[in-house]
């Protein structure tokens, strides 16, 4: 068959991918991952897979995997056309997930994909993973950047993130060693950090709310998109000087779902409200969205955004560490013994 002379010659541009824009933003990727190298990689932006060596001194070293994304908090920064905290939230909530086994995450990969690839906004967006890299002390070896034309609306994106961290496996933190009388210790969040959004978007809309609108003094949606709290250095630091019996990242599920999943079946949290002062953004969305205190409990981090495990008699000096690294920290609820099948995790009115 001849071929017909009737059609232009086409180039992938024409189909709406822009290889050198592609081009553009890894030059300015690997500027932003620089910032992050430490001991161990040896190969990292640019090549077809990045390199990273096993730092020494583990006994039986154990690699800890996590991935996440950012979820819909991602639609309120396209609104406001905000891009530079939103990769701290998505290394956050991988680095805070492998953390709470006792892992130092060594390094993180990233996923960005959009329909048409703006250099400008990847680069605020991967200029924020690149600091949340540097919040956690991990290397910011690799990832993909996918410009597909017709799979995002103008202007959207998505992110995935993607972190390897190590632990040696007798230390390893799976909540084994929890028993009743242990102490249960509150980390303060940053705000909502990324979950819940949809929720605080309904919101939003049902109320008509402007994102520019004064809240404590700084607009509300600046209140929204503060990003999520990277609790690794204290940690490790605490883990370094104190015995950690259990630590729970309070993210999608809240404190009612996320606790119980460090807990042996022969134990139960229970947390005192009013141990904490409620962050009032979390009282405003109660407010506003008529939310029972149930479900509350269960969609945000109601101003905890991690639980630290300990002993009795290693409360006060856990406290008093994680304040020394920066922390605002509450002691919030003690372990009890299980009754039957009772919920492993209770929220009670604070005791006199």
């Amino acid at each position: 068959m001849s071929q017909s002379n009737s059609y232009p010659s086409l180039t992938y541009r024409d189909a709406g991918v822009d290889i050198d824009a592609g081009d553009r933003l890894v030059d300015a990727i690997k500027v932003l991952a620089r910032r992050t190298l430490r001991s161990g990689v040896l190969a990292g932006i640019g090549g077809f897979g990045a390199l990273f060596s096993l730092p020494s001194g583990y006994q039986e070293p154990v690699l800890v995997a996590g991935t996440d994304g950012v979820g819909t908090k991602l639609k309120l920064a396209f609104q406001l056309n905000r891009h530079d905290t939103v990769g701290i939230d998505l290394v956050a909530m991988s680095v805070n997930d492998i953390l709470v086994q006792g892992a130092e995450p060594l390094f993180f990969l990233d996923y960005f994909a959009c329909g048409k690839l703006d250099v400008d906004v990847a680069a605020q967006v991967i200029g924020g993973i690149a600091a949340g890299c540097e919040l956690a002390g991990c290397a910011l070896i690799g990832g993909e950047t996918a410009e597909m034309p017709g799979m995002y609306p103008p202007g959207e994106y998505d992110l995935a993130g993607f972190a390897v961290g190590i632990v040696d496996r007798c230390r390893i933190i799976d909540g084994s060693r929890i028993q009743p009388a242990d102490v249960v210790l509150g980390l303060a969040s940053s705000g909502a950090h990324s979950n819940g959004y949809s929720l605080i978007r309904r919101i939003l809309d049902l109320h008509q709310l402007d994102l520019a609108a004064d809240f404590d003094g700084r607009p509300l949606g600046e209140v929204l998109l503060a990003p999520t709290r990277i609790y690794v250095k204290p940690i490790l630091a605490l883990l370094e000087r104190l015995p950690v019996k259990g630590l729970a990242h309070i993210t999608g599920g809240g404190l009612l779902e996320n606790v119980p999943r460090v807990l042996p079946e022969r134990v139960t949290a229970v947390i005192e409200e009013g141990r904490w002062p409620m962050p009032r953004l979390f009282a405003w969305l109660k407010a506003l969205g008529g939310i029972a205190d149930a479900e509350l409990y269960r969609v945000f981090n109601c101003g905890i955004g991690m639980v630290v495990i300990v002993a009795p008699e290693h409360a006060e000096e856990a406290m008093r560490l994680l304040r020394q690294a920066g922390e605002t920290v509450w002691r919030i609820g003690e372990i009890r013994e299980r009754r039957g099948t009772e919920p492993q995790i209770r929220i009670e009115p604070a005791r006199p």
